[in-house]
């Protein structure tokens, strides 16, 4: 057993670093065995195909980035921020852990991986993010912070009822699209990090961090949240 969860703990490591190198569609149990030091057999113990290395390796990366939002919601909240600024911090957590491990946010938010499909159990660790974004928006709604839009955006029900029930149930008048505007919040924020992370707005604004922020503001405004600057 002990030896199991260490060839775990090196496949995961050496895995980590050959994404950078090789793609996550080059990914391979052999090169993970030849780079590790363990023979191809037991890493196969552990990891019979490549796919389930990639569902670990998945599962670790959305769960850090997750905890990341996590840890930095609870210090803001715990600072006595408004709901706009705790917005700001955990969208600045993301960014951090973002750059920090970019191979990693690439296996989660890049290209699919041709022939992988996530299974079931990457659902819970990859709504950590929505899950923390819907928290604080519903906990402005419940507060009285948020501003009502401008106009309602007419259309039939889009949801699906996951999505209501992540958020908590379905808000009334007239803040009934709350749920239809945070996913847009969502998307545009991992929207935003692709093109940060992948060097895309390098060379259209002179500091990345600080449009960053700017960004997250303007997309907040669709929420009826104001994040401070």
């Amino acid at each position: 057993m002990v030896d199991s969860a260490s060839h775990a703990v090196t496949a995961k490591a050496v895995a980590r670093r050959l994404l950078g190198e090789l793609g996550a569609a080059g990914l391979t149990l052999e090169a993970v065995a030849a780079a590790a030091g363990p023979a191809l057999a037991d890493v196969q113990a552990v990891y019979p195909h490549r796919d389930d290395l990639l569902t670990a390796l998945i599962l670790d990366a959305y769960n850090a980035s997750g905890a990341a939002m996590e840890d930095a919601d609870r210090a803001a909240r715990d600072a006595g921020e408004s709901a706009g600024a705790r917005l700001l911090a955990v969208t600045r957590a993301l960014r951090g852990w973002s750059f920090a491990h970019p191979e990693e946010f690439t296996l989660v938010y890049g290209s699919p991986v041709p022939g992988y499909h996530a299974p079931q159990e990457t659902v819970p660790a990859a709504s950590r993010t929505p899950a923390v974004l819907a928290a604080i928006v519903r906990e402005a709604l419940e507060a009285g912070e948020l501003t009502p839009p401008a106009r309602k955006v007419p259309g039939p029900p889009l949801l699906r009822p996951e999505a209501v029930e992540l958020f908590g149930g379905a808000p009334g008048e007239p803040f009934s699209d709350v749920v239809e505007r945070g996913i847009v919040l969502w998307s545009g924020l991992i929207g935003l990090l692709v093109f940060q992370v992948f060097s895309r707005t390098h060379d259209s604004v002179r500091d990345e961090a600080a449009f960053f922020d700017y960004a997250v503001a303007v997309a907040a405004e669709g929420v009826g949240l104001v994040v401070p600057l």
